[in-house]
This record gives structure tokens, C-alpha cells and sequence, in this order.
């Protein structure tokens, strides 16, 4: 069926709530609204207000009430509504959803899953454009994943929520209204924290997460009428990384573009570049090089263009690339 990601979210936390009772959504007009992205449009009026839960304005609280939830064994699913409002929320997720689990010698377990709309694209005002996944990527604990497509946002969403691990839940704001086909039917054609190859190539590795995927698949498009072969990965999960896929397309290209929007500057692509270097040194024809967002606070909308990495920005890593 072809439908939108935003769509695809909504059917993923319609069949999760069908599947298990425990399942509760949590979240700031995520109810009679049907939250801001209409994520949660009517699941409220399907499932009642007991299940999916209109909170307070107050990340901290609605966090800390959900970690309480999945203590006492619900399978909570919050809901934060813009990135830039997750850092009063910030303390109870690093202090002690992450924590529980290592602090209890495995004995408690927080299966909550917090699903957080980033990154740019939207014309939105201050602190509804943030990039923080690297905050929650450093820390130990946490399992972090961010979705590209329709199919993926279906699939993933239902395996974060299954996950007995406090998940932090990245989708690109972006690509809410993107369409493609999904397999409502189907079983998830790849584990959680398994990296996907979008298009294979020979050339060189360009690799992406979340919203800039679709920007790497377009910059490959235009270096094929070029003559360049480009092979595009879509990360998906960030916490863990999935070394494994990147280094066996790096060890047939020779070459390693990285691509996010959060800036540069201690990104999480200064993660993958080190350990692929270490991995694949002998394989390297070139630098792991990086494209990413500027080494600023998000920008104003009306420049927010020139912030955000596009076609343009990849193929002119990928040439000082190939002329190395």
C-alpha cells in the first residue's frame, strides 16, 4: 500500500496497542489532536483516553511518569512533540531510564520507547529544527534508531516498541509526508539495528541517516549521469552502529562520505569515520570525509537551506573523494 510516513507511524503504534494491552502512548495533544504531525490521529477515539494519554505540558514529567510505567511493566510510548523540547526531559532519560538496567544488574527493565520528530527542512521557528540524537548516542544504556522511509517507520516502530531496552525513536520531520509502499502484512525484512543498502555502487560509500538519506539517494542519481557509482547506506540505528555493512561497502569503494544534519563538529560521524579508519586503513584510497549541518545554533527558516547539507554539498565531498 502506498502511504505517507507519518501514515505508517500511525498504523505501527495501531497494531502494537492491537498486540499488547501494555501499550500506552503518552504525549503532549497526542489524543483528541492527534499530535501535531497527526502521528496519533485517532488512536485516542479507538483505544480511550486511558491508553493514549493527553499530558501536561512538562517533558520531564511526562518522561518520568512513563519510566514509572515501565517499571511497573507497561510498554510506554511517549511522545516528545519538537526535538528542541526534549532537554528538560534530558536528566530523567540519561540519569535513569538509561541507567536502571546496568544499576540493577539486569534485573529491572525499562521497555519505553520515546519517539522524538527532528531535525530541519520544515521552515519551523527556534527549537523546532534540533539534531540531539548524538546526546543520547553517546550515552550508554540507550538504544537509538531513526527511520527514512514509510516502511522502515512501520516496521521499526513496532520492533522499538517490542524491545524489553528504553529506545530513543528519531523520525525526520521532513519526510512525514513522503509516500512509498509498505507491507502492512509483511514481516521486518531486516533487524533493528541492522544498516540497510539503499543502492549499490563502486565508486565510493555514502553514508546517511533519517532525513538526509533521500538527499543521498538524489546525490547518487545525479553523479550516475555523471559517470560515478555511487553506493548509498541508510544508517537507521545510530546507538548501536552496524560497523559491519559500512566496512564491507568501504573495503569495495575505498571511499567514505558521511552525511547528517547535526553539525559536524563531534557529530556522530566523527564516530563511524574513526572506526572505519581503524577497520578498513589498508582498503582507504581517500579521508573519511564528512557533510553536515554548520557549527552554529539552527538557523533562521528563510537560511536554513543553505544549513542543511543538499545534492550539491555530497557530490563535492565525493569529488575531493575520487581526485585524491
Amino acid at each position: 500500500m502506498i502511504t505517507t510516513f507519518a501514515a505508517a507511524l500511525n498504523t505501527g503504534l495501531r497494531r502494537a496497542m492491537e498486540d499488547d494491552a501494555k501499550v500506552v502512548l503518552l504525549g503532549e495533544d497526542i489524543g483528541r489532536l492527534g499530535g501535531v504531525f497527526r502521528v496519533t490521529d485517532t488512536l485516542q477515539k479507538d483505544f480511550g483516553d486511558n491508553r493514549v494519554i493527553d499530558t501536561p505540558l512538562a517533558e520531564s514529567g511526562i518522561v518520568g511518569t512513563a519510566f514509572g510505567m515501565a517499571l511497573r511493566g507497561y510498554r510506554p510510548v511517549v511522545e516528545i512533540q519538537f526535538d528542541g523540547f526534549v532537554y528538560p526531559a534530558f536528566d530523567q532519560i540519561v540519569s535513569q531510564v538509561a541507567k536502571i538496567h546496568y544499576r540493577t544488574g539486569g534485573k529491572v527493565k525499562a521497555p519505553l520507547t520515546i519517539r522524538i520528530p527532528f531535525g530541519g527542512g520544515i521552515g519551523a521557528v527556534e527549537h523546532h529544527s534540533e539534531s540531539p540524537e548524538v546526546y543520547f548516542a553517546h550515552t550508554a544504556g540507550l538504544r537509538v534508531v531513526s527511520p527514512s522511509t514509510p516502511a522502515d517507520a512501520y516496521s521499526m516502530i513496532r520492533q522499538a516498541i517490542a524491545l524489553d531496552d528504553p529506545v530513543v525513536f528519531f523520525e525526520p520531520k521532513r519526510r512525514y509526508w513522503d509516500k512509498s509502499d509498505v507491507d502492512f502484512d509483511g514481516e521486518p525484512d531486516l533487524p533493528l539495528h541492522k544498516a540497510r543498502v539503499c543502492t549499490r555502487g563502486a565508486d565510493a560509500t555514502v553514508l546517511a541517516y533519517g532525513g538526509t538519506v533521500a538527499t543521498a539517494l538524489t546525490a547518487a542519481k545525479i553523479a550516475a549521469e555523471e559517470g560515478h557509482s555511487l553506493e548509498v547506506i541508510d544508517l537507521r540505528s545510530l546507538s548501536p552502529i552496524d560497523v559491519d555493512t559500512i566496512a564491507e561497502s568501504v573495503d569495495k569503494t575505498g571511499r567514505l562520505v558521511i552525511v547528517h544534519e547535526a553539525p559536524v563538529f563531534a557529530g556522530l560521524g566523527a564516530e563511524i569515520a574513526a572506526r572505519i579508519t581503524e577497520r578498513c586503513f589498508y582498503h582507504l584510497e581517500a579521508p573519511v570525509l564528512r557533510v553536515g549541518g554548520y557549527d552554529i545554533p539552527y538557523p533562521p527558516a528563510k537560511l536554513e537551506k543553505h544549513h542543511l547539507p543538499d545534492p550539491d554539498r555530497i557530490l563535492a565531498a565525493v569529488d575531493r573523494c575520487l581526485a585524491a
